[in-house]
């Protein structure tokens, strides 16, 4: 663990970075969302003078969207929570930013810096993933309670995107309330805050910037958590430094489907990612995935008995046959279905894209550049991504499926189909939790290194702008 180093360092070096992340206090639980605003509400009566605050939209439910400004300096950082409403690490990060910059006249003074935040751009969302917000560590309460968006509902992914075939312009209120905030802030760093469930840290950046590579892998290092050493979320990524990779553009991704053979554009596929909408100002933007539980084999490099492409196929394989057991279930209770909520939405569209990611899989498996050993923490990725789209996709069908009949609305086929379903969820559930040897991160340790991250990169833009100007 990093030692605190004096508190006569000079902000924004290395070491005031690692001092800083290694000082978060305790935390046990997250906010919800409206202890969130109450929080921030109560940071600014703290500090009127530091901090203010606008409304940039609205929810399609009707909850106001804030962004608060905080400081007035020659930058513009622009930080926003809950654009993934499952991934509320952002939330505790964004409460101790704000906190720190009111409080700390010498990092306020040397970021100098206007900071725009956004604690939560999804509270509709987020809602739905409250019920386990007080005990987060409890693995088997966080997939029974689970809820993300289907794509085409995600703040992050819908932004206006017209390339080939695919075409989409749904954006949001949320998306709306957000390219809005973008384009008001004109910010040189943009931090969309994000986290992963399991594994260890990992880093997206909007273009290399190499001087930023050894902070960004210290500072989780210096907290206790691995870096993630296995599988990347997509093989499209460009990998600029172990567990460092580039955002790249949603044409990547589908180009690099197209070349497999697949649909690069399925149904219920969604827009471009605010990230992108955020390139027009010159924009460094900085995304740092921190999970929940830590996994000792996330960052194992050294060679397993396996071999690569058996386990992609074995992988792609389990990803068909679970996807298509759920998408089985869906069909035959889709004629007799009376509630269109959230939860069923996402079920509908995540079901098949279960499937479609393990017929990726399975191609890649025939790829002469996959026969080789696979490494350990290549082989626990992918075990992990099983369990996450079985348990993910299965939980929110169960969910969606128990509210008719709680509601009193489901016709027989229902009520048999949302008793399948659980029977369905709670094994795959019995079934990861045998398998899986992941431990809870402190809370105060991933909040660190995302809030260090976000020190990291505006000395980086800093330094940059500093270069350009001279």
């Amino acid at each position: 663990m990093y030692e605190p180093a004096s508190a006569a360092e000079t902000p924004g070096t290395a070491e005031d970075i690692l001092r800083r992340a290694g000082s978060v206090p305790a935390h046990t639980s997250f906010p919800t969302v409206d202890e969130l605003g109450s929080a921030m509400e109560r940071l600014r009566a703290q500090r009127p003078d530091l901090i203010t605050v606008e409304r940039v939209g609205t929810s399609r439910l009707g909850e106001p969207i804030p962004l608060y400004h905080v400081g007035s300096g020659a930058r513009s950082a622009l930080v926003v929570g809950g654009v993934h409403p499952n991934e509320p690490i952002g939330s505790l990060t964004a409460l101790h930013l704000v906190e720190q910059l009111i409080t700390d006249d010498a990092l306020r003074a040397g970021l100098d810096t206007t900071w725009h935040i956004i604690p939560c751009a999804d509270p509709d969302g987020m809602r739905l993933n409250e019920a386990w917000f007080a005990d987060p560590s409890d693995r088997e309460t966080y997939a029974r309670e689970f809820f993300r968006p289907a794509p085409a509902e995600q703040v992050e992914w819908t932004f206006p995107f017209s390339y080939k075939s695919a075409y989409f312009d749904a954006m949001m209120p949320e998306t709306q309330a957000l390219a809005r905030a973008i384009d008001l802030a004109a910010p040189d760093l943009y931090v969309p805050l994000h986290n992963s469930e399991g594994g260890g840290a990992y880093f997206y950046l909007s273009g290399p910037a190499p001087e930023l590579y050894d902070l960004l892998h210290a500072l989780p290092a210096s907290l206790g958590i691995p870096l993630h050493a296995g599988e990347p979320e997509g093989a499209h990524f460009t990998v600029l430094a172990p567990a460092i990779y580039e955002m790249g553009t949603l044409q990547d991704v589908y180009d690099w489907s197209e070349s497999l053979g697949l649909d690069p554009y399925p149904p219920g596929s969604s827009g471009d990612a605010s990230t992108s909408y955020a390139r027009k100002h010159g924009t460094l933007s900085l995304i740092a995935e921190l999970p929940q539980f830590s996994d000792p084999a996330a960052g194992d490099t050294s060679t397993s008995d396996r071999d690569y492409a058996t386990e992609l196929r074995r992988n792609g394989e389990l990803l068909v046959q679970s996807g298509q057991r759920l998408v089985a279930l869906i069909a035959r209770t889709e004629p007799h279905l009376r509630l269109d909520t959230p939860l069923l939405r996402a079920a509908r569209v995540f079901a098949p894209l279960a499937v479609s990611a393990g017929e990726a899989n399975i191609a890649r498996a025939a790829a002469p550049a996959s026969v080789r050993p696979a490494t350990v923490a290549e082989v626990s990725a992918l075990d992990d991504l099983v369990h996450l789209h079985r348990l993910r996709w299965g939980g929110m069908l169960a969910r969606a499926l128990s509210a008719e009949v709680a509601a009193g609305t489901a016709a027989p086929e229902v009520r048999r189909a949302a008793a399948t379903a659980q029977e369905l969820f709670d094994g795959w559930l019995q079934e990861a939790l045998a398998a899986q040897s992941t431990e809870p991160l402190p809370l105060s340790a991933v909040v660190g290194a995302q809030y260090g991250s976000i020190l990291a990169a505006h000395a980086h833009v800093a330094r940059e702008r500093s270069c350009a100007s001279s």
